[in-house]
């Protein structure tokens, strides 16, 4: 089990799956938000949580203050526990209808999506190639809106991912094992 750290959810425990997901710590995540919330791109953000297991970093930013959360998990069992997940937290805030799932391939869905969003995060299986990081990332740069913000966490033995034109790193932090880049 992982919890909600800060936010009108705030220690609302998230199932997570029990294969194949790597849960960011609370530690990482404190952090992360913290930044994030200091670049005030948070409040009535979009949200977009790319390969996102039990939802644990969108379900983050709807929390503390984002307007809408789109979770994107191919794994069914994983996907089904982020949707569980999606009803702990709304019920939590008192409202519904603020977070989906879609059931899908990170790639698919954004070639599929004529949405755009505030805050995007990515946190990849570690086997996934750079290459394919770097196709994600062509993808979902006309997805950004304006002044939005790319989050990617990565083993620290990966490299700087590849961004395409219209991204631009902002911050790099390592967190023991944990690399996050922050783009725009």
């Amino acid at each position: 089990m992982t919890r909600i750290i800060a936010g009108g959810a705030r220690g609302i425990r998230l199932a997570v799956p029990a294969r194949r997901t790597r849960p960011t710590s609370d530690r990482v995540r404190e952090s992360l938000f913290a930044g994030i919330e200091a670049a005030g791109v948070l409040d009535d953000a979009r949200v977009l949580d790319l390969y996102a297991g039990s939802g644990a970093l969108g379900l983050e930013a709807l929390s503390r203050g984002a307007a809408s959360v789109d979770l994107v998990e191919l794994s069914r069992p994983a996907a089904a526990i982020a949707r569980d997940n999606i009803g702990r937290v709304e019920r939590s805030l008192g409202r519904t209808g603020l977070g989906r799932v879609h059931t899908v391939a990170a790639d698919a869905y954004l070639r599929g999506s004529v949405d755009s969003f505030d805050v995007v995060f990515l946190d990849p299986p570690y086997e996934l190639g750079e290459s394919d990081l770097a196709t994600t990332l062509a993808l979902l740069a006309p997805r950004l809106a304006d002044d939005g913000l790319v989050v990617v966490e990565r083993s620290r033995h990966s490299p700087e991912p590849g961004w395409p034109p219209g991204l631009e790193l902002a911050r790099e932090r390592a967190y023991g094992d944990t690399v996050i880049w922050q783009a725009h």
